[in-house]
């Protein structure tokens, strides 16, 4: 995440989450999911863009690498927040629901399958791929013909 300095790193883990009175979160919620946001949207468009200039527009190889790379480092963070590693929760405001969130919607929808599959659910993840898949196709032809109109 260039552009960032090394002041804003070591200082992360400094901001809290207190809430403000009458219950509302403290505005450093929203900072941290829109500097990770901001980010993941960059590095989507200069990677896809870079991919797709080498290779052509033929099959959409850049979204394919950014959604399967994407999906790589949601298992890899969340494994690490879950199960190893016991982060300040802006780490994962920023690199998970902010630069995942701005660089792929995918990774947060196959992390969620594996979830339910890991918790037995089975059939559930497999209806969760099968109806993402099928109801979001649909989705985006009916907006295509929607827009034609």
């Amino acid at each position: 995440m260039a552009g960032l300095s090394l002041e804003f790193w070591l200082l992360l883990p400094a901001i809290d989450h207190k809430r403000q009175p009458g219950g509302g979160a403290t505005l450093d919620r929203y900072i941290m999911v829109m500097l990770g946001g901001a980010t993941g949207s960059l590095a989507r468009y200069v990677l896809g863009t870079a991919i797709m200039t080498r290779l052509g527009p033929r099959f959409p190889m850049g979204t394919l690498v950014i959604n399967v790379t994407g999906s790589f480092l949601i298992g890899l963070l969340m494994t690490l927040f879950t199960e190893r590693l016991q982060p300040h929760a802006n780490w994962r405001l920023v690199l998970v629901v902010g630069f995942l969130g701005g660089y792929t919607t995918f990774s947060s929808f196959e992390w969620e399958t594996l979830s339910l599959v890991k918790d037995g659910g089975r059939w559930l993840g497999v209806l969760n791929i099968v109806g993402s898949v099928l109801l979001g196709y649909t989705a985006v032809w009916l907006g295509s013909i929607a827009a034609k109109r």
